[in-house]
């Protein structure tokens, strides 16, 4: 036993948490010293399992978002075919599009989860600015990269919402034929992911600082404080998200038309009227909580393994 003295490395090291053992390791700071491929790798891995998990809700939230008649909630979310159908059926007949859903949100993640840390820390040596600050702003960098994988997003999206007009044919058959088509609404979608991305890693670092954290020891959250964040941050992020998001997918659905933008949004206001800029907020934000909650959950799980083993 220890008893006095300078305390040696190791036994400096066991204390983290006063229990011989690491508390869970957050985004940013904390992670420094691991290798570049170990936050690839965790967000891949929350990708696969968010998609698993989480798809069909997506898929409601979406079907919500671009429907314009006054019918049950039953008929948008499962359509005519299946509203009637068993629930088995019914649960089954909300992962459409799957293999696009997977290209999609298993690119995305991997890209946000591993590379926000990455920009966290090049803009922390060379910016003067809060822990706070600079974690949003790293948020906002990679989200306005993430229209890159725009193609991915507007097929997943229109198998959700439009299977029919992809029926018979292959990914790299769509892209073939489609090319820059699939880019329609790009700037829509920057202006969505600016903001949210901002407002998800800055509310979930103001959260962990308001929760008594020290944002230069973010490392030190437990796994219950980086849930309480995580929902903070989401919920911020996709309210404020939330007009250019059902702008965003109704440009994706209907980007085999040529209808711009500002005619989406003229149309919209005035045949459903303002409120319609927040249609799907509900089941989004109730889902939205526990949805990143989990990917995070688990990318911080597999960075910590990969702790572990260094």
């Amino acid at each position: 036993p220890h008893k006095g003295g300078p305390r040696s490395p190791a036994n400096t090291k066991r204390s983290c948490n006063g229990t011989g053992t690491r508390r869970n390791m957050g985004f940013g700071s904390s992670n420094k010293n691991l290798p570049f491929h170990t936050k690839v790798v965790a967000g891949g891995v929350s990708g696969v399992m968010e998609l698993c998990c989480f798809h069909p809700v997506d898929t409601i939230a979406k079907r919500l978002m671009t429907n314009r008649t006054g019918t049950s909630l039953n008929t948008v979310a499962f359509g005519t075919v299946y509203a009637e159908a068993p629930l088995l059926t019914k649960w089954m007949s909300l992962y459409p599009g799957l293999q696009f859903a997977t290209a999609y949100k298993v690119m995305q993640r991997t890209y946000k989860f591993g590379m926000q840390p990455v920009v966290y820390e090049y803009m922390d040596k060379r910016l003067n600015q809060s822990k706070v600050l600079t974690q949003a702003m790293a948020g906002a960098v990679v989200g306005a990269g993430e229209v890159a994988l725009l193609p991915f997003d507007v097929l997943k999206i229109r198998s959700q919402t439009n299977p029919e007009s992809l029926r018979g044919k292959g990914l790299w058959q769509l892209i073939a034929n489609e090319n820059f088509t699939l880019y329609r609404g790009w700037n829509w979608t920057i202006a969505r992911n600016v903001p949210g991305s901002f407002a998800l890693f800055g509310g979930n670092s103001l959260t962990k600082q308001m929760l008594g954290l020290d944002p230069k020891m973010s490392g030190q959250a437990t796994l219950a404080q980086n849930a309480i964040a995580s929902v903070a941050g989401a919920t911020c992020s996709i309210t404020v998200a939330a007009p250019m998001d059902v702008i965003k997918t109704r440009i994706q659905q209907n980007s085999h038309k040529q209808m711009s933008g500002v005619k989406i949004v003229a149309d919209l206001v005035r045949e459903e009227g303002p409120t319609a800029f927040f249609k799907g907020l509900g089941p989004k934000i109730l889902v939205v909580g526990p949805k990143l909650v989990f990917s995070m959950t688990i990318a911080q799980s597999v960075l910590g393994w990969f702790a572990r083993r260094q």
